[in-house]
C-alpha cells in the first residue's frame, strides 16, 4: 500500500518569500548549485529586511542582489564570487558604506558548523584553520586540544550552525514533497541542518522519487521540506544543474548596471518590480 500523497507543503514562491521572516538566518546555496532566484526577487519586492545569509560555502548573485536591495543585515560566508563576470558590485559598495556586519568563514568551516547541527551537537572540530587571523575575529570558534591524544597540536571546535530557514531550487520534487537534487550534497547538509527547508522546483514528478533506486540517493525526503512551490525556470539567470546554463548576456547586463546605485535601482525596476522577474 503506497503512502498518501502529501498536498500540505505545495504553496505559491510568494508565500515562501513570506514565511522567511525579516531578521531570519537563511541558508543559500552557490551558484553552481540550486539557487531560487524567483524566491529571491520574490524576497526584494516584498522588502525583506535584516536577514543573516549563510553562503554554503559562497555565495554569488542571489546574494549581491540581496544585499543590494537592501534585505541584508549580516553575510556569514566563505567568499561572496560571481566567478569569470568579475567582483559582485553590490556587496563591494555595501562593505564599503559599512552597512554589511561580515562574519568570514572558511569552507571546510561553513560546513563543520552545518554538520554539527545536522547531528545535534554543539560543535564539530576541524584543524585547516588552525593559525589563522580567522580566529582573532570569531568568538564563536574555540581552540582546544585532541580529547584521545591521537595526534599532536591545536583542533578548532567550530560552532553549530543552525539556519532558521534553507531556501533551494532544485530540477524535481514529487507529490509527497520529496525533492530531488542529484549529486548536490550541500543542500542535502542544509536541509538537515535547518529549521525549515522551502524549495522551488522546475517540475512536480507524479510519481514516488525515494521509491526509484535511481533517484532514491540524491532525494531529500519530504520530512524535511518544510514548504514547496513549482517554479519552472526558478534559477534563472544563473542556470541550474543539468538543467539550462547560465543566462551570460542578462548576468553581464546586471553587473554592468549594478556597479552603480542607479543603474542597480534601473535593474530592480525591471526585473524584480517590472513585468521582466521571470524570463
Amino acid at each position: 500500500m503506497g503512502r498518501p500523497a502529501v498536498t500540505q507543503p505545495f504553496t505559491t514562491i510568494e508565500d515562501l518569500a513570506a514565511r522567511i521572516t525579516d531578521g531570519s538566518k537563511v541558508a543559500l546555496a552557490p551558484d553552481y548549485s540550486g539557487c531560487s532566484m524567483s524566491t529571491v526577487r520574490a524576497l526584494i519586492a516584498r522588502g525583506a529586511k535584516n536577514l543573516h545569509l549563510v553562503g554554503v560555502p559562497s555565495v554569488g548573485f542571489q546574494g549581491d542582489m540581496l544585499i543590494g536591495a537592501g534585505c541584508v543585515k549580516t553575510l556569514e560566508s566563505a567568499a561572496v564570487t560571481l566567478e569569470e563576470y568579475g567582483p559582485a558590485p553590490r556587496f563591494t559598495a555595501a562593505i564599503k558604506s559599512g552597512d554589511l556586519r561580515i562574519i568570514d568563514g572558511t569552507c571546510p568551516a561553513i560546513h563543520a558548523g552545518l554538520t554539527a547541527a545536522e547531528k545535534g551537537i554543539p560543535f564539530m572540530p576541524i584543524r585547516g584553520i588552525v593559525g589563522s587571523d580567522l580566529l582573532k575575529n570569531r568568538d564563536d570558534w574555540t581552540i582546544g586540544q585532541d580529547p584521545f591524544g591521537d595526534e599532536e597540536g591545536p583542533i578548532v571546535m567550530v560552532k553549530a550552525i543552525r539556519p532558521d530557514v534553507t531556501l533551494i531550487h532544485v530540477p524535481l520534487a514529487d507529490r509527497h514533497g520529496n525533492v530531488w537534487i542529484g549529486v548536490r550534497r550541500e543542500m542535502m547538509l542544509m536541509a538537515h541542518a535547518s529549521r525549515k527547508t522551502f524549495v522551488t522546483a522546475e517540475e512536480i514528478y507524479d510519481g514516488d522519487l525515494l521509491g526509484d533506486p535511481k533517484m532514491a540517493a540524491g532525494t531529500i525526503p519530504g520530512l524535511y521540506v518544510s514548504a514547496l512551490a513549482e517554479a519552472a525556470n526558478g534559477a534563472w539567470p544563473v542556470g541550474l544543474f543539468g538543467q539550462y546554463g547560465a543566462d551570460e548576456t542578462h548576468l553581464r547586463d546586471y553587473l554592468e548596471r549594478a556597479r552603480s546605485d542607479e543603474g542597480f535601482a534601473s535593474y530592480l525596476d525591471e526585473f524584480v518590480f517590472g513585468p521582466k522577474a521571470v524570463e
